[in-house]
C-alpha cells in the first residue's frame, strides 16, 4: 500500500472506524486502485500501534462494503469494482465539498454535516 493510514486515540471516532474510512477515502481519490495490496493485519497493526483484532475489525468491514477481497495466496486486496462503484459518490462529494466552501464551512462543520446525514440514513424507517 503506497498510502499513509494514520489514527488519533484521542478522537471520538473509534480508530477501527478510522482506518475503514482512511482506506475508502484512498480508494474514492484513486490513490489506491484495484489490485492494489493493502498491508497485512499484523503489519498495519505493529504501524499504526493497534491491536490487530482492531485492525482486523476495520477489515472485515471493508470486505463487507465490497471495497476489499481477501484471499489466501494474495492477501487483502483492493476490489475490482471498487472504484466504479464510487465514481458517483467521488463526485457529489467533490461537489459538496464546493457549496460547503461557498457557504463558508470548515471542514469539520462539513464533515459533521455529512456524518449526521450518514447516521440519518442508516436510521431505520418507523412507520
Amino acid at each position: 500500500m503506497s498510502v499513509q493510514l494514520e489514527v488519533d486515540v484521542t478522537s471520538g471516532v473509534p480508530v477501527y472506524e478510522q482506518v475503514r474510512a482512511q482506506v475508502v477515502g484512498h480508494v474514492a481519490a484513486g490513490r489506491l486502485r484495484p489490485g492494489d495490496r493493502l498491508p497485512t493485519i499484523r503489519a498495519l497493526a505493529t504501524d499504526l500501534g493497534l491491536a490487530p483484532g482492531t485492525v482486523a475489525r476495520a477489515f472485515r468491514e471493508l470486505e463487507q462494503a465490497g471495497v476489499v477481497v481477501t484471499r489466501r495466496r494474495t492477501g487483502t486486496v483492493v476490489a475490482s469494482d471498487a472504484a466504479p462503484a464510487q465514481a458517483q459518490a467521488r463526485r457529489a462529494a467533490a461537489d459538496y465539498a464546493r457549496a460547503a466552501r461557498a457557504a463558508g464551512l470548515s471542514t469539520d462543520e462539513a464533515v459533521a454535516l455529512v456524518r449526521g446525514a450518514l447516521t440519518a440514513e442508516a436510521r431505520p424507517v418507523e412507520g
